[in-house]
């Protein structure tokens, strides 16, 4: 089915507090949109919306240009994934995926194809006549899924699909849900806390807090330009250093304790406080002594190996924690709890962000960080 082009127009809905709080939101036709949050920031209950289960208190839920608001569930082009599947136990898989089919009146030869045509994207051919209590909980993900887009829907709404799943198999079906979505060309709207789904699936993403959108964008935008610390911390790993901003430039520059960084990447004004924002992935760690703008003394922590990659929990000098990732290429120092090092803080991966609250201000001589 064309279109799948969704318009949220200051929705709100409030049950005893408000839970989706005027939120404007257009999805395009055939992108893979995620909404990122943790539990309570209203992301379900702005799919529920959608999807007809809840009625809006205000605002206009609009697919390909009509308002659905009024709308009941069974007569929007939209079709729903839960996370617990929600498959019918005494159905074998072809009649799970069928059942929505034969309430439809579609005829026997047109139903079979459907079906068969859904079983075979999702490659569950095999198992048309095994029950879901006989499949694993992949499989019945995908019976899930077939069961949804057999019914041709312009929005397919995804809430937490993966949620139940162990993490090598959340892993692998993350790749093969994207494909899927390409290879079908709708519309999806996944519902996700998982920050490392929303990045790897989505062509877009909204974070969200407290029912609001803080922020949209590519998952490349949004993870390297984050709008603000919540955000900045909420998706992947991030560094939150409390930093006095001395200078405007670029490079401007920063105190942290007794020493000054530069940053190519400073959003906050001169003589105030802020957060400095760096990607564990971008901190370097080098021998005790070495020289040169943005290296700071620290301590070694903590030292946890993660297999392709070696999580490095420091304290700087000026008393901050920081954690670095490095990659298990053979290069490496020898790291030990306890071994004194100097960190290399980037100044294009540092980034400041304005609004930090009670940062002390330094001393009027800081030491250059070397």
């Amino acid at each position: 089915m064309a279109g799948g082009r969704i318009e949220l127009c200051g929705l709100t809905k409030r049950f005893s507090e408000i839970a989706v709080d005027n939120i404007d939101l257009t999805v395009a036709s055939g992108e893979f949109f995620s909404l990122l949050g943790p539990s309570g920031c209203g992301k379900t209950t702005t799919l529920r919306l959608i999807a007809g289960f809840e009625q809006p208190t205000s605002g206009k839920i609009l697919l390909d240009g009509v308002d659905m608001s009024g709308v009941p569930p069974h007569r929007r082009h939209v079709n729903t994934v839960f996370q617990s599947y929600a498959l019918f136990p005494f159905l074998d898989v072809f009649d799970n995926v069928a059942f929505g089919l034969r309430h439809s009146k579609v005829g026997k030869a047109e139903l079979r194809r459907r079906v068969n045509e859904a079983l075979e994207l999702v490659h569950m051919t095999s198992f048309a006549k095994r029950r879901p209590g006989k499949l694993s909980g992949g499989q019945q993900q995908r019976v899930a899924l077939a069961r949804a887009l057999v019914l041709n829907p312009a929005v397919l709404l995804l809430d937490e699909p993966l949620g139940a799943l162990d993490a090598k198999l959340r892993r692998s079906l993350k790749v093969e849900l994207k494909a899927l979505q390409e290879r079908v060309g709708i519309t999806f709207l996944y519902v996700t806390h998982d920050q490392e789904e929303a990045l790897t699936m989505s062509d877009r993403l909204a974070v969200m807090n407290a029912g609001r959108i803080v922020q949209i964008g590519t998952p490349h935008e949004v993870y390297e330009e984050p709008a603000d610390t919540y955000v900045a911390d909420f998706l992947g790993a991030a560094n939150l250093m409390e930093v006095w901003v001395t200078s405007a430039g670029p490079p401007s520059t920063l105190r942290i304790g007794d020493w000054t960084l530069s940053s190519l990447r400073c959003e906050a004004p001169a003589g105030g406080h802020a957060h400095a924002v760096i990607r564990p992935e971008r901190v370097r760690i080098e021998e005790h002594g070495s020289a040169g703008e943005n290296r700071v003394p620290a301590m070694v922590e903590r030292v946890v190996f993660l297999g392709a990659a070696t999580q490095v929990m420091l304290r700087l000098a000026p008393g901050v924690s920081l954690q670095a990732l490095m990659q298990n290429d053979g290069g490496q120092l020898d790291l030990a709890q306890g071994t004194p090092v100097h960190c290399y803080l980037p100044p294009d991966a540092l980034r400041v962000l304005a609004g930090a609250q009670d940062v002390p201000v330094p001393a009027e001589e800081p030491l250059v960080a070397t």
